[in-house]
């Protein structure tokens, strides 16, 4: 027989890496928000859920559980088949804990394939989410890293949580760049994946004195940020990063590699055209349709980000502002790490 586990006990074998979480909804739901870091053997696809639940709406729950049953039987051993090639422990779930994950339990456990099966099902881990983002307490110091346009600061802190610093990667949560191309050639997530990223990355910090992130607004793409993180951002270290704008333009050539997105770039760009000089934003269109890039992003970054970054950082106090001065992305990394370490903080960082 299967054994049921709750989430707390899910969570901490997951992070210990001793079980596989396995998200038995269909790809669509899976799609949608899973719990972070499961993968998807589907118990019905999106069509066979849609005809299933049509029946229980429209006939009866007794129609639904019969039609469900002749689905599973025929794909039975490929299902089977697919769960046995998943090694170590496992734990499954479905939205509730209901049908597909208490069938998928009982018939793997059949065939000698032992898993465990989430108590309340995603709606339970959605629940904890919830919860710990009410509950979070932020007291960690905060250091805010900011800068230009194409300062690299997302590769910075990439850099820094891999040595192991307590980084929240934010745009990365959102899978998206912060901007109003932001999105080009990525598939932005929704609010309930970048909140369960969100509490996972911060439950890892949790015991960390500080932490770093990049200074966001208060939307990415589709998320909106916690207000306790805002409020916190108001408050901290803001480390102003500053580079030469030829270096600047390059960096976000390497990111977006526009020549492989030429209309999302096109199309992006006439969200903002209207806010841009007359004639510099007709040389900025020509230059996108022409495949100039290296113009258009230099044109792009001294006619509308970098005023607009100029008048939001005009508004931290003077009082919390550090300057760092760097001409790349390993540079801008040391200066980081030194500044850190003047502060006599980085002996705090985290196991990498």
């Amino acid at each position: 027989m299967f054994e049921d586990i709750n989430v707390d006990s899910l969570r901490a074998l997951h992070h210990a890496g001793e079980l596989t979480i396995i998200d038995v909804r269909s790809p669509s739901e899976f799609k949608d928000a899973t719990i972070p870091g499961s993968i998807n053997i589907p118990f019905f696809n999106d069509e066979e859920r849609a005809e299933v639940g049509t029946l229980y709406k429209q006939v009866s729950p007794e129609a639904a559980k019969e039609k469900g049953l002749e689905i599973i039987s025929a794909k039975l051993p490929a299902f089977i088949h697919e769960f046995s090639g998943v090694p170590g422990a496992k734990a499954v779930f479905c939205w509730r804990g209901g049908m597909r994950s208490k069938t998928s339990a009982t018939v793997l456990d059949l065939m000698g394939i032992k898993v465990k099966r989430l108590t309340g099902g995603y709606r339970s881990y959605r629940n904890w989410v919830a919860s710990t983002l009410d509950a979070s307490d932020w007291k960690h110091e905060a250091f805010v890293l900011n800068g230009y346009t194409g300062s690299g600061k997302t590769r910075i802190l990439q850099n820094l949580k891999n040595a192991g610093y307590p980084v929240l990667d934010l745009e990365g949560m959102a899978n998206h760049r912060g901007s109003i191309f932001g999105q080009i050639g990525l598939d932005p997530y929704n609010q309930k994946t970048f909140d369960a990223l969100f509490v996972e990355e911060m439950e890892l910090i949790h015991d960390a004195p500080y932490v770093l992130f990049e200074g966001e607004s208060k939307r990415i793409g589709k998320v909106l940020l916690p207000t306790a993180l805002l409020e916190k951002k108001e408050q901290a270290t803001q480390l102003i990063l500053h580079m030469p704008i030829e270096v600047r333009v390059q960096q976000i050539l390497e990111d977006y590699q526009p020549w492989e997105q030429k209309q999302a770039c096109i199309e992006a760009f006439k969200r903002i055209k209207k806010r841009i000089h007359t004639p510099v934003a007709s040389q900025i269109e020509a230059d996108l349709n022409t495949e100039q890039y290296a113009s258009a992003v230099r044109l792009l970054l001294e006619y509308y980000y970098d005023p607009l970054y100029d008048h939001l950082v005009d508004q931290v106090p003077s009082k919390n502002k550090v300057s760092l001065t760097a001409n790349s992305i390993e540079e801008g990394t040391s200066l980081v790490t030194d500044y850190l370490t003047t502060k006599n903080i980085a002996r705090h960082r985290l196991q990498a």
